[in-house]
């Protein structure tokens, strides 16, 4: 049997990316799965270098072992005391947001992101991911060998998005494809593709994740998205944190369900025979997610990487995948695997 040729999209979340990194570890484990394209944001753009920089200098496990690497040094960023204790307690889903929720820790951050301009603090004030992701071999991230990558951040100035790949990718690239407005300084650096020093913020505002760089001729049309921000919360925010996340939940989403609209409607072109054959590319889209461990989970476990929590995303992710390919790894290549209309009615 032939491999299954696919593209990831891999949305931005913040510590809930630890979901996406237990999806990987499972889709670089089957033998039968070839991953051909990558388009990531913030998140999906961290989990997307690893992989990357994994398959182009030794393939699948290699991958694997970076998001391993990768996931390690994100908790070790996490408050370790309550670690331990939530450790200790071992309790349900919903436990562990609320006690992240109200813990010191998250409440001063919070607070801090209501009151003040990250700007205040000047160059102080600094994004502890940064030299994670320094420590990048960013090489391997940018060689021609491995899956085609692509990182999306959002333009400051011009409010539109901005894709970056090949020897675009910079520690900068994507540094500023995680930038949240409310806690860091707009990254600026010299973007190759104007000339000028350009200003950039999260990606997740203007797509989460970019999908048209994965309409390549050269890519397959099949396109797994990661799902890590519920696209349906039963339980309506009440308090400003709640509101604020949910708030952030639907503006994520929005480019992605408005770039799956045009997918709809232009399988439904060809489907009528509308378009000329092979004139349009005719995606295929598939969605591996868990709304109802996400709608568990709330934004204090998103923003401060509690290794408990990285752990059972992993294991959530991983159960997902396995379910996904269980049900539907010999519908990739052939057929789509998720209802756009149900998405959008």
């Amino acid at each position: 049997m032939g491999k299954k040729r696919i593209n990831l999209a891999l949305q931005g979340g913040g510590a809930h990316g630890a979901f996406t990194w237990g999806v990987l570890d499972t889709l670089l484990a089957d033998p039968e799965i070839e991953i051909a394209g990558i388009s990531g944001t913030s998140a999906g753009a961290l989990n997307g270098a690893a992989v990357k920089a994994g398959m182009a200098t030794g393939g699948a496990e290699v991958a694997r072992d970076n998001l391993n690497w990768l996931w390690s040094e994100v908790g070790s960023l996490g408050n370790s005391f309550m670690d331990n204790w939530l450790e200790a307690m071992s309790p349900s889903a919903p436990i562990l947001a609320k006690a992240m929720k109200y813990s010191p820790a998250y409440a001063a951050m919070d607070f801090t992101s209501r009151m003040f301009s990250p700007y205040i603090y000047g160059p102080a004030l600094k994004n502890p991911l940064e030299k994670l992701v320094r420590s990048f071999h960013f090489d391997d991230v940018c060689c021609d060998t491995g899956p085609k990558l692509f990182i999306g951040a959002t333009n400051v100035r011009s409010g539109k998005i901005r894709v970056f790949e090949g020897d675009e990718i910079t520690p900068d690239a994507i540094m500023a494809s995680a930038c949240l407005p409310t806690l860091f300084q707009a990254v600026e650096f010299e973007d190759p593709k104007t000339g000028k020093v350009e200003a950039f913020w999260d990606g997740g505002y203007t797509g989460n994740p970019a999908l048209f760089p994965l309409f390549h001729d050269d890519l397959p049309e099949d396109i797994v998205i990661i799902n890590i921000n519920p696209m349906h919360r039963e339980a309506l925010p009440y308090d400003t944190q709640g509101i604020t996340n949910r708030i952030n939940e639907i503006s994520f989403n929005t480019s992605l369900l408005r770039e799956l609209r045009a997918i709809d409607f232009v399988q439904r072109l060809i489907a009528d025979g509308r378009v000329q054959k092979g004139s349009m590319k005719r995606v295929l889209i598939h969605m591996i997610a868990d709304n109802d461990l996400m709608n568990d989970l709330n934004v204090a476990t998103k923003t401060i990487p509690s290794p408990v929590i990285l752990t059972r995303l992993k294991e959530a992710g991983q159960n997902a995948a396995q379910s996904f390919l269980e049900n539907h790894k010999s519908q990739l290549n052939k057929d789509q695997t998720i209802d756009l209309v149900d998405m959008f009615s």
